[in-house]
């Protein structure tokens, strides 16, 4: 018989010193029949949730006398059970994978909130039910500080943040998946650098740039005379690494004699050299990375079926840099501060037209290609700020020549790719808005048209968060 769990006479205390949202918010919220508590600086909202104990805190980041983080910790150090929602107008990668980390239920951007408000909260307080009912206490986790190097404030990259705040936290194998180029080991090495393992060896092998004679030894070493050539006994990546992170990018190309050996370490810890009898043991955490449709190379018997599964743990999906144009402008300054700091050159600027060129170029090489392309800028450009002119994507936005830029495109699709960048350019000319937001807004328009209306099946299709649907076709 399945237990019942009781909701009834739950509290939630809004921490923030904006009066506005916090009366929008007690609003929203007291319609559903939660006592509302509210509070506007960190150590009376300390007081009172030690003298109310509410079932959950909806927490500005940006409070005092100390910050909205240290006020989560403060609170789970009283009460590990505490259920804490936290927001921020802005929420860097950082603040969004170490706040997850600490024991957040949820980090939210404000902007997202007039959508999901009762939809996160809800859930926070359903969990905080099952958690009273179930007694079951949670780790309380601490704080470890690390630049970022992960940049992206698209709600899918917030995503891909707050799972790597929750995964860098135990010791299970990770599968991170995305098209080349989007980041994957950037990503990897985020969760060796929130993870327990953050002062041991983080190492990172592609398999696919191996030849398949020496992948075996590359990863577990081989010892002196097991094949011609080898002069000297060599340690492999698995020793190299004991009690750190190794990170296997590309471990669909893995061969098969060398998954099974994989498949060892996975399971035993154990392994041997090429060519040594001697059973060593390891502590390794793997990470594999993969721009290839796993579950098809195990229908074709390219990948084993038992190996899938032990890797498959926990996915990470990183999303192309085409599904997330808002991270377009940041990732390009970002990229050339790097580069103004590493060269000690003037810092450049992206002009409005540059931008929008740039949001509007599908990036088929992802952020890498991205990468590229400003450090080709930099050299390229005539002045401190970069034009249209500057960037190797072409020398103005010319419509045909966008079109010609898409890879693998037949001429039909070339020119109906450029007659709707060219009535892109048309529609926003003169305003705010990018051509690839005027776009994506009339693909959210036409799916939400041919679905009658329903949100839920829009974003489905277009494969969208619905936060982001809602956006698109209310703006």
């Amino acid at each position: 018989m399945q237990k019942t769990i009781q909701r009834k006479n739950q509290s939630l205390l809004i921490v923030d010193k904006d009066a506005d949202f916090v009366s929008w918010a007690k609003n929203q919220i007291s319609a559903t029949g939660v006592t509302v508590f509210t509070e506007e600086s960190s150590d009376a909202a300390y007081r009172t949730f030690c003298e109310k104990e509410p079932d959950l805190v909806l927490s500005e980041m940006n409070l005092s006398p100390y910050t909205g983080q240290e006020l989560l910790l403060k609170i789970r150090k009283h009460s590990p059970n505490a259920m804490v929602i936290v927001t921020s107008t802005f929420g860097t990668t950082q603040a969004v994978i170490e706040t997850i980390k600490l024991g957040a239920f949820d980090f939210v951007r404000k902007e997202q909130l007039p959508f999901n408000l009762k939809i996160v909260v809800d859930s926070a307080l359903k969990a905080r039910a099952e958690l009273l009912s179930a007694s079951s206490p949670q780790p309380q986790l601490t704080v470890e500080q690390h630049q970022d190097e992960i940049v992206g404030q698209s709600d899918a990259m917030q995503q891909v943040f707050k799972m790597v705040g929750r995964v860098a936290a135990s010791e299970a194998p990770v599968m991170i998946t995305g098209e080349s180029g989007s980041g994957k080991e950037l990503v990897a090495r985020a969760i060796h650098h929130y993870s327990q393992r953050s002062h041991k060896t983080f190492l990172a092998i592609n398999c696919a740039a191996i030849p398949e004679n020496l992948l075996e030894s590359e990863l577990f070493g081989h010892e002196k005379g097991s094949f011609t050539g080898a002069h000297a006994l060599r340690v492999g990546r698995f020793e190299q690494c004991d009690g750190g992170t190794l990170f296997l990018d590309e471990i669909g190309e893995m061969p098969l004699p060398v998954q099974s050996k994989l498949l060892r370490v996975l399971q035993e810890g154990e392994f041997s050299r090429v060519g040594g009898t001697e059973t060593l043991r390891t502590d390794v955490r793997i990470v594999a990375a993969t721009n290839k449709q796993l579950e098809q190379e195990v229908a074709t018997k390219n990948f084993r079926e038992d190996l899938f599964y032990r890797l498959n743990v926990v996915r990470v999906h990183l999303p192309p840099l085409r599904q997330r144009v808002e991270d377009i402008q940041l990732l390009a300054e970002y990229f050339l501060q790097r580069i103004a700091n590493k060269k000690l050159r003037p810092l450049l600027k992206l002009s409005d037209e540059a931008i929008r060129l740039l949001e509007a170029y599908p990036w088929p090489g992802n952020v890498r290609e991205l990468e590229n392309t400003m450090e080709r800028a930099s050299v390229l450009a005539t002045s401190d700020v970069l034009l249209p002119k500057d960037l190797p994507l072409g020398t103005q936005a010319d419509p045909q020549q966008l079109g010609s830029l898409s890879p693998s495109s037949s001429p039909a699709t070339s020119n109906l790719v450029a007659e709707l960048y060219a009535e892109a350019l048309r529609q926003t000319e003169g305003s705010d808005l990018s051509p690839f937001a005027w776009i994506s807004r009339q693909l959210c328009l036409h799916a939400l048209q041919s679905e009658n209306g329903n949100l839920p099946a829009s974003a489905k299709k277009l494969g969208v968060s619905l936060a982001e649907m809602k956006k698109k076709t209310s703006t």
